[in-house]
């Protein structure tokens, strides 16, 4: 069932014409939520498909440096009710930065998260969305999945940079148990 479901999604969800990942089946339109494909182990970052995917995302949905989660227009408004004009999506953009590492382009990934930490407010917070051209944070406030975004992406990078964090398991040191004494 689960490979079943594998093969189905790799038939009909990647366009070959837009050498991507679509938003759904038979679609043309992309939505950033495809950057996690690798992210849960569904392909490698550097499966083909994943690099047109990238690329098209690219192209189609970075916007001032920052990913919009799908293209605001009438059409996505009729799908979704929502009016054009809404911000950029930061845990999308983390996602690029998580992808972008993952395929070896980590100095385009450390340049995105770095903008992406610039934003954080005076407690370090993030919203869930941004306006580039405002230069504000919009949407609910703070947002927990933007911060578990952020944090992904500092362990991606950290990875992906060959870098070793003094938390790593393997370098923990056993901790000693205390003997029982009397028992």
């Amino acid at each position: 069932m689960r490979s079943d479901i594998h093969e189905e999604v790799l038939r009909e969800a990647f366009d070959t014409e837009l050498d991507s990942f679509v938003g759904w089946y038979g679609g043309k339109r992309l939505d950033a939520s495809l950057l996690v494909i690798p992210l849960v182990g569904f392909l490698p970052p550097d499966d083909p498909r994943m690099v047109g995917t990238v690329a098209a995302i690219e192209r189609t949905l970075v916007r001032d440096g920052f990913v919009q989660r799908y293209l605001h227009d009438e059409e996505t408004q009729s799908i979704d009710g929502l009016p054009p004009g809404e911000g950029v999506f930061l845990p999308c953009t983390f996602w690029l930065a998580d992808n972008l590492a993952l395929q070896g382009r980590l100095d385009e990934a450390r340049e995105i998260f770095e903008r992406l930490l610039a934003l954080r407010n005076e407690l370090g917070l993030l919203a869930e969305e941004y306006d580039p051209e405002l230069r504000r944070q919009l949407g609910n406030y703070p947002q927990a999945f933007t911060h578990v975004a952020l944090v992904n992406t500092a362990y991606n990078l950290t990875l992906a940079e060959g870098e070793r964090h003094p938390c790593a398991l393997e370098q923990r040191r056993p901790v000693e148990q205390p003997t029982a004494v009397g028992y």
